[in-house]
């Protein structure tokens, strides 16, 4: 059975800094997409950020517009981590905020965390 962990959410102020990470465990095979996405409160559930497994230790990246030159995403291969580095943080970026990944344990799959509450405000 396949479980994604996050932490590091949590309260700030306008223009910090928050770091979340997102831990896969269980029986995977193999990890292709790791993601990050968001849902601010009565809003639709958008994508933040994702890596995509290149076979090299790094992988290739995407982000959201909202989000470009102030969020980094990053893998720890090893760790089966993704991290969501949070910089110059605004009060529009207050959000549940989930991990995904495409991966493939017994099957390939999508899998998806329990969420973490990141709450931008002074």
């Amino acid at each position: 059975q396949v479980q994604l962990v996050e932490s590091g959410g949590g309260l700030v102020q306008p223009g910090g800094s928050l770091r979340l990470s997102c831990e896969a465990s269980g029986s995977i095979v193999s990890i292709y997409a790791m993601d990050w996405y968001r849902q601010p409160p009565g809003k639709q559930r958008e994508l933040v950020a994702r890596i995509i497994s290149d076979g090299t230790s790094g992988g290739n990246t995407d982000y959201a517009d909202s989000v470009k030159g102030r969020f980094t995403i990053s893998r720890d291969n090893a760790k089966n981590t993704v991290y969501l580095q949070m910089n110059s943080l605004k009060p529009e970026d207050t959000a549940v905020y989930y991990c995904h990944a495409d991966l493939r344990s017994s099957y390939r799959g999508s899998y998806w965390g329990q969420g973490t509450q990141v709450t931008v405000s002074s």
